[in-house]
């Protein structure tokens, strides 16, 4: 057998080999990594109604433990109504919006996270606002994943910029739903006087992320207002507690 002949077939079984094993140890790390991602997720969730911190570590375990002691995540129709789990696999289930809820022990909700799923400049942005028993204020907003540029619209993942959400409001001062808005630089340089609640600072240079966002937030949120009608108006809602189990006793 000739060298060139030995060579060649010396790089077949090489990349035969290596082929091989990079299948094999994908398919192996791929359940590791989509329960990390789970994880992280459900980190996102608990740092939105800030039962977690980003200055303290936390093993996976203790992320699962705190998360099912608090949180409860439930389908829900665009009335508000929960949907019910023989109507799973339906289509009426297709239709449906995930919420989790952050309850205390005596099972009082205090909180609603919805998933954030907007467009951005140059791919998805993921994450997750959660809103007050009242329907209305802002209490956490954390993105998880994103495509944004670093330093530009990837600032969105910076707690700055997420803790400009924290007390905010999606409702007008006349109680209508305006959703939450980035403004163009600071808000109370660019946002009407009456309206500052329903804003947050933007990013300098990122001006088309912040638009994006916006718009996509406004969406979600709108798709959302059911459920939030129904934490505004818990006593006219919670006359029927078993189709909205979110309602104060």
């Amino acid at each position: 057998m000739s060298d060139a002949l030995r060579s060649l077939l010396f790089s077949v079984v090489l990349c035969l080999v290596c082929g091989t094993l990079l299948t094999a140890a994908s398919s192996g790390l791929k359940e590791i990594q989509q329960k990390n991602m789970a994880i992280d997720q459900r980190k996102n969730i608990l740092k939105s109604v800030g039962l977690v911190r980003d200055d303290q570590t936390y093993s996976g375990e203790k992320i699962n433990q705190i998360y099912e002691q608090n949180i409860r995540r439930l389908l829900v129709d665009h009335e508000g109504n929960v949907i019910q789990a023989s109507s799973f696999g339906t289509k009426k289930e297709e239709k449906s919006l995930p919420i989790y809820l952050y309850s205390t022990k005596a099972g009082v909700v205090e909180a609603y996270v919805i998933p954030i799923d907007s467009r951005g400049l140059w791919g998805k942005i993921h994450g997750y606002l959660a809103l007050k028993n009242d329907g209305a204020t802002i209490i956490g907003f954390t993105i998880y994943k994103h495509s944004e540029t670093p330093g530009l619209g990837g600032e969105i993942e910076q707690n700055w910029f997420q803790q400009n959400f924290v007390g905010k409001k999606i409702i007008a001062p006349g109680g209508e739903f305006v959703s939450i808005s980035i403004a163009k630089g600071k808000a109370d340089g660019s946002a009407p006087k009456d309206r500052l609640t329903n804003f947050v600072d933007g990013i300098s240079g990122a001006t088309l992320t912040g638009q994006f966002l916006t718009e996509g937030l406004k969406e979600i949120l709108t798709s959302y207002e059911g459920v939030s009608v129904a934490f505004r108006n818990t006593e006219e809602y919670c006359r029927n507690s078993k189709e909205r189990p979110w309602c104060r006793k």
